[in-house]
């Protein structure tokens, strides 16, 4: 009798502690993994060169440099971009739009590419001095008040198209305006990324100028793009 307790705790202690039921011997197979997708938000600001002027709606380089992007994203993730730029428009037309339309405050990634107007309108540069940097502090609140989200991008140089006809008093202007812009983001450490002279080749490679003989073509934003990536993909931890 003794024996038979023995063995009928030693039965009880086995299924408690070793699970001897074939109930939790039971394996759950093929479950699907949770596959939890990210959305990155771009914001382009800017002028002609930012909406694209005589390129198609793909061709701008906000676009271009999203598709790109999207190429080092996996299948899931996506990238939604907005754009709040429009032909002839100055820095203050700029700040205007933005105030207007008062986009989020949670942008991944924002692109600022403005000046050429406020040459070619002749304003007085003190007003670019003025309104440039009020821009980019406006494009790092509205990039979650985070600096490294915000890369700048250089005016491009007209003088080198059929318009500007190789006019150097044009040139020696938008050095003017470009070397206050870098200056600024050197200064205040914001990503500046320099695209003028791939413009400068306009007038021997007719290819980057888009048909009306002003503005860059799909091929020269192609090129912009070429520059701009990397940075984007250090900005979104690609």
């Amino acid at each position: 009798m003794k024996c038979f307790r023995s063995i009928i705790s030693f039965f009880l202690i086995c299924t408690l502690f070793f699970g001897c039921s074939a109930e939790n011997d039971t394996i759950i197979e093929n479950e699907t993994p949770v596959v939890i997708s990210k959305t990155y938000r771009y914001l382009a600001l800017g002028d002609s060169y930012t909406i694209g002027q005589s390129v198609c709606e793909t061709c701008r380089f906000p676009i271009q440099l999203k598709i790109k992007l999207k190429q080092s994203l996996s299948a899931s993730d996506n990238i939604l971009t907005d754009i709040i730029a429009q032909t002839g428009w100055t820095t203050t037309n700029l700040k205007n739009a933005i105030a207007s339309q008062n986009p989020v405050n949670n942008y991944d990634l924002i692109t600022l590419l403005i000046g050429v107007n406020n040459q070619y309108q002749n304003k007085p540069f003190n007003l670019y001095e003025q309104e440039f940097p009020e821009l980019v502090n406006i494009a790092i609140e509205k990039a979650k008040g985070n600096k490294d989200n915000v890369i700048v991008v250089s005016i491009p140089d007209y003088a080198y198209t059929p318009f500007g006809n190789g006019n150097a008093t044009i040139s020696s202007q938008i050095d003017t305006y470009n070397n206050f812009a870098e200056n600024y983001c050197i200064q205040n450490n914001i990503t500046f990324v320099n695209i003028t002279d791939i413009t400068r080749e306009g007038l021997a490679q007719p290819t980057l100028v888009a048909n009306d003989g002003l503005h860059p073509s799909d091929l020269a934003y192609s090129r912009f793009v070429e520059r701009i990536f990397p940075k984007a993909k250090v900005v979104l931890g690609l």
